[in-house]
């Protein structure tokens, strides 16, 4: 090979790199760690279906300032080691502009300290997919956004509605872990403010399967005299908790947080019926933290569901078991709609050059900002959350409705 050929590959492999920079300016690289796979698996898939589902558009149509947006997901089982290893691949390898659309309590609790410990690169996660206390107050609060009301707003506002009714031998079903302890410490809160207490609680190890035999915990809750329970846990162990209580012949309400996965529990349920004939849907209730997809009053959902009906995104197909069925609408992905919607503001608020150590004084900046809800957001630096607002719903006819009137389920 002759001197010449040599010296023009060198050139060549010189400039391998450059070209791949000139590649990545072009695209916003945001990072997920989640739940794709086993009990929990769906509540990834559809919180990133929903996201995506509005970046597609927005890249559709030029994007931001040019540059197109995209997810970089990762797996964790909804297990901290896996959400740990996750970030710091995110952070040191992957170098995403920031961290999004993370899924779990356990999870994001045990990753607060990396992003305290990364305080120099300006790393920051926004919206996760949890509403409990550890990021949300100091030291980590200032490196987390989030958009949805907390736990303690919504089990707070199951506890006052039940109270109000009369049902006031309120027992607890949680998953034991932060997740759960911090629904809990919301329910005993607000208790407290009126001078009772929770009459008895009963839990379950995270990771739990619909096949899973919940009739000890039914018992502990039935024998104390509870004449209404609010749960705080994912979708399979309370689906089946569900079950196994109507099974014992309990019809007393139970009502579950938004974290569960209202469609995902439901369906459970509904094939449950199938199989046995009885009644598992009666007397529940499930707080939300978004309005339903079927209000299409909201400009916000209209645009959501015209948007998943174009793109019906999927994550990459690693991520998810084969036999996976997307739903056509949820509150999860609407949430995730959501998500995309407000980091697209942010981002076109940056300008032209998109530099991390911005990005914090840009959302804090952010004020009185319309999303097609109904509620206007806003951040500051002492306010990392924007939205407050708790929804209630049950289920009738096929579908979650809005709960006008709470005294169906009197006392």
């Amino acid at each position: 090979m002759s001197s010449s050929v040599l010296r023009i590959l060198f050139i060549l492999f010189l400039l391998i790199p450059s070209f791949s920079s000139a590649q990545q300016e072009d695209v916003i690289v945001l990072g997920m760690s989640a739940a794709f796979k086993g009990p929990t698996g769906g509540l990834g898939i559809e919180l990133y279906r929903g996201a995506m589902a509005y970046f597609s558009y927005i890249n559709d149509n030029g994007g931001i300032n040019g540059k197109k947006i995209t997810i970089k997901a990762y797996d964790d089982g909804y297990n901290p080691i896996p959400t740990i290893k996750n970030t710091i691949k995110l952070i040191e390898e992957d170098k995403v502009f920031a961290l999004f659309n993370y899924v779990g309590t356990p999870t994001v609790t045990r990753i607060l300290p990396i992003l305290k410990g990364n305080s120099d690169k300006h790393i920051y996660l926004f919206f996760p997919f949890t509403g409990a206390m550890p990021h949300r107050t100091p030291p980590y609060n200032e490196f987390v956004f989030n958009l949805r009301a907390s736990y303690e707003q919504e089990t707070g506002g199951l506890v006052e509605n039940f109270l109000k009714i009369g049902r006031k031998k309120i027992g607890i079903f949680y998953q034991a872990d932060a997740y759960g302890r911090s629904g809990w410490n919301g329910v005993r809160k607000t208790l407290a403010k009126y001078g009772d207490k929770i009459v008895a609680e009963a839990t379950y190890k995270r990771g739990a399967k619909y096949s899973d035999n919940f009739i000890r915990q039914v018992e502990i809750l039935k024998n104390a005299g509870v004449d209404a329970i609010i749960s705080v846990g994912a979708y399979a162990a309370c689906a089946a908790f569900i079950r196994d209580a109507r099974n014992m012949e309990w019809d007393v309400p139970i009502a579950n947080v938004s974290f569960v996965g209202s469609e995902f529990m439901i369906n459970l349920l509904l094939e449950e019926e199938k199989k046995t004939g009885r009644s598992y849907t009666n007397n529940l209730i499930n707080s939300q933290v978004v309005p339903s997809y079927e209000d299409i009053k909201f400009p916000a959902v209209r645009l959501y569901r015209q948007l998943m009906d174009k793109y019906n995104p999927v994550p990459p197909l690693e991520l998810i078991e084969k036999d996976h069925k997307p739903l056509k609408y949820s509150f999860v992905s609407l949430e995730g709609f959501l998500n995309a919607r407000v980091m697209v503001e942010i981002l076109k608020k940056m300008g032209k050059e998109f530099k991390r150590e911005d990005i914090k004084k840009v959302v804090e900046s952010i004020k009185n900002l319309d999303i097609g809800i109904d509620e206007r957001i806003s951040f500051s630096l002492k306010k990392h959350q924007a939205l407050d607002k708790v929804y209630y719903t049950t289920y009738k006819d096929g579908k979650f409705v809005p709960i006008i009137d709470w005294s169906e389920w009197k006392k």
